[in-house]
């Protein structure tokens, strides 16, 4: 080979090997799972945002002072706080797309408020976190239920772009209060019998209500008489609640609970007719048969101002609140990636139409 066609080549082997060697490079770079999208792979199911005092406070302000009384009497209220909370939910804030259940009553329409974080392998089996946006008439509502509806949103928010196995519907029910109380046009009864027609494998529901009032004074908690004397008198606690046949869904609720902050919890699974035993929500998922517990602090046992005029942000202890919705995040969380307890027919609940 002579001088000038080795320098020839040169020219052509290397440029060739250089390009041989960049191309190899790129596939190992590629195909190997670099050190952070690791980690964050990793890290996949830990909650996206930590749930923050500010932002439940910002959520019950805006609902109990802003918004106001709102229910079928103030229609535009309501109206207004189911537009807030779908806004909050929807793609300009926390990027959910949210589905309208819409229905009618008395010629007017009402809306449900669905928000869904798709599940992996076990996605056909469902949780339902939910909580009620109306009021009471000349009620503003902070407590019942503008804290519910903060937790909801917060905890919704806490899950935006995690993964689980299962299915996670965050869900805003209308027209809890009476006079649609444990009738046939509440809210939540109206989603959970649509649920039911389309063969939705519901495995758990959380009901939030109630969430906000906590106390050291003595004497401070009531019972219905049967329960007086076997739970606290001081209302300083979270209750999980369900039905007789739901112990073990409380019980397991109450682990995750107490996995995820150490706030005063107690718990109770009850024949359903004992009052508050049902006075929510999760009443309307017994009826259909899916299993059910309530979150609270049992409202009307323990509130000053329940169903009041005063029942407005400042009555409201946010920084116990905040610790109970993160341990309600926890509750949500274990549900959403571990197993849950078989769901049973739930049958004992009080009977349609008996009020508060």
């Amino acid at each position: 080979m002579t001088q000038k066609q080795f320098i020839r080549a040169s020219l052509t082997v290397v440029p060739l090997g250089l390009v041989a060697l960049t191309v190899v490079a790129f596939i190992v770079f590629f195909t190997k799972e670099p050190a952070e999208l690791k980690a964050a792979s990793e890290v996949s199911s830990m909650f996206r945002k930590e749930i923050s005092e500010k932002d439940l406070r910002d959520s019950v302000t805006m609902l109990a002072t802003t918004i106001g009384p709102r229910h079928a009497g103030e229609y535009r209220k309501l109206n207004t706080a189911a537009t807030w909370i779908e806004s909050s939910l929807g793609p300009s804030n926390m990027g959910y797309t949210v589905e309208k259940q819409v229905y009618g009553v008395d010629g007017r329409e009402f809306r449900n408020l669905i928000a869904e974080l798709p599940g992996g392998e076990k996605a056909r089996e469902i949780i339902v976190v939910g909580a009620h946006y109306d009021s009471v008439p000349d009620c503003p509502g902070a407590n019942d239920n503008g804290t519910g509806v903060a937790a909801l949103l917060a905890i919704a928010n806490a899950f935006v772009g995690t993964k689980h196995p299962r299915t996670v519907r965050f869900v805003a029910f209308t027209n809890e209060e009476p006079p649609y109380f444990q009738t046939e046009s509440m809210g939540s009864l109206v989603y959970a019998r649509a649920c039911r027609e389309r063969g939705d494998t519901i495995v758990a529901m959380l009901s939030l209500e109630t969430l906000g009032y906590y106390t050291d004074a003595p004497e401070s908690q009531r019972f219905p008489p049967s329960l007086r004397g076997r739970y606290p008198s001081t209302g300083n606690f979270l209750a999980l609640v369900g039905n007789a046949k739901s112990g073990d869904l409380v019980a397991q609720g109450a682990a995750a609970f107490r996995a995820r902050s150490d706030f005063p919890l107690e718990t109770a699974a009850l024949p359903g007719i004992i009052p508050g035993v049902g006075f929510s929500d999760h009443w309307s998922f017994w009826e259909v048969g899916y299993p059910a517990i309530m979150a609270t602090d049992t409202a009307m046992f323990r509130y000053p101002y329940y169903h009041l005029a005063n029942d407005t942000p400042e009555k409201i202890d946010f920084a116990a609140f905040t610790r109970v919705v993160k341990g309600l995040s926890g509750v949500v969380r274990g549900w959403a990636e571990a197993p849950v307890v078989p769901a049973k027919a739930q049958k004992e609940a009080p009977r349609m139409g008996q009020k508060r």
